[in-house]
């Protein structure tokens, strides 16, 4: 069985208007997990209780691996220059 596709001008704009859109979204993901990481180091900074320095902890290495994570995928979808990338990327290790 042969089975055809045929991709109007349409079709093609609106995958187009997808990938712009997942571009954006990925930027906004990068944004926010930036804000997540400040307020997670500004709340590790401010408290004294162990138990709350452990939780903290866990939760800067968590946004640490998201952040990474999306860099990478951000550097898939040439969203970042490759020096950037190479550059974040290197910073990020040092946590791991």
């Amino acid at each position: 069985m042969k089975i055809l596709f045929h991709q109007s001008a349409a079709d093609a704009e609106a995958a187009e208007i997808i990938v712009d859109c997942t571009r954006m979204s990925l930027r906004e993901e990068l944004a926010q997990t930036r804000y997540a990481l400040e307020i997670a180091y500004s709340n590790f900074d401010n408290v004294t209780d162990p138990d709350l320095i452990d939780c903290y902890i866990y939760e800067v290495n968590a946004i640490l691996k998201r952040y990474k994570f999306l860099i990478e995928q951000a550097a898939d979808q040439h969203l970042l220059p490759e020096e950037e990338h190479s550059e974040i990327y290197r910073a990020l290790s040092l946590f791991s």
